[in-house]
């Protein structure tokens, strides 16, 4: 739960303690595979199922492009989250490995774009993120930097292609959206308990992000807030994903199956300015879902 905003920042980015492909790349607007069977579906987003772990991704090396949910499993001991970068310009996976090992303190380079993607669930959940991707190079990424070097440096790291394809299908039809802004998340309505699909849209002049946790009970924001300072003991909240650090402009969905509680949207994204995290100038919502 991190981003490139600065070079700098991807390295010493903040992170929520807490992919075999599962057979498929998943449904397209007129099929799915289901334990290496095709069968007819009506017509949605196209499945690519992948696992993070201690510290590698499983996942495909070539996609079809167009309406895509991503489902990240976190089978890791530790936290992981699955952010997409598209690399334009004919840039490649060597080009980014370049890049981070070398980040100057300045901003990323022009050609590496900040996608979205599931955001950082808990050891043993799974997160997900729907999202039109159109062909071209990308990279699957993971910035989480607990207690030592961001992931990425530990292998954390897998090209991506996209080739063209197409398959059309509808954008999912949300409950509500979220809109992220410089410091702040807008939504258009609450939350309430069930299976809801929220859109994520970035309105903000900076990348932003969107992570979710769940508060224990009887633990408030400051408490994780100041459990997040040395991420000593049991942390006082869940993380449970959402969408990674995404430029502005970009729309992106994201469902979970709320349960009653109180939880907060975070953004910790540093800041393109003073390279402070974004929760740290106020971006940061307490929810009670009921």
């Amino acid at each position: 739960m991190a981003s490139l905003t600065t070079i700098a920042g991807l390295v010493g980015s903040v992170a929520v303690a807490g992919l075999s492909i599962n057979g498929t790349l998943g449904t397209s607007s007129l099929s799915a595979t289901v334990h290496g069977h095709v069968v007819a579906t009506a017509a949605k987003a196209r499945v690519v199922q992948i696992t993070g772990e201690d510290f590698k991704f499983d996942a495909p090396d070539v996609i079809p492009s167009g309406l895509t949910e991503f489902r990240f499993l976190n089978k890791g001991p530790s936290l992981h989250h699955m952010a997409i970068v598209k690399l334009t310009g004919g840039k490649t996976i060597d080009d980014l490995e370049t890049a981070l090992a070398n980040p100057g303190g300045g901003p990323p380079p022009e050609w590496l774009k900040e996608m979205g993607g599931p955001n950082a669930p808990d050891p043993g959940l799974e997160s997900n993120a729907t999202m039109m991707m159109e062909p071209g190079n990308y990279a699957l990424i993971c910035f989480v930097d607990i207690g030592g070097p961001p992931h990425f440096a530990k292998g954390m790291l897998r090209p991506l292609r996209v080739v063209a394809s197409k398959a059309a299908v509808p954008k999912p039809k949300p409950d509500l959206t979220v809109s992220l802004v410089d410091y702040n998340f807008k939504l258009t309505s609450p939350i309430r308990a069930g299976n809801r699909t929220i859109r994520v849209h970035n309105i903000g002049r900076q990348v932003h992000e969107v992570e979710l946790v769940q508060l224990a009970p009887g633990k408030t924001f400051s408490d994780f807030i100041t459990w997040m300072e040395k991420m000593e003991g049991p942390p006082p909240a869940k993380a449970l994903g959402g969408i990674a650090g995404m430029e502005p402009g970009l729309t992106e969905y994201f469902t979970y199956n709320f349960t009653p509680g109180n939880y907060a949207l975070v953004c910790f994204v540093p800041d393109a300015r003073d390279g402070k995290p974004h929760f740290a100038h106020g971006m940061v919502q307490h929810i009670t879902v009921r």
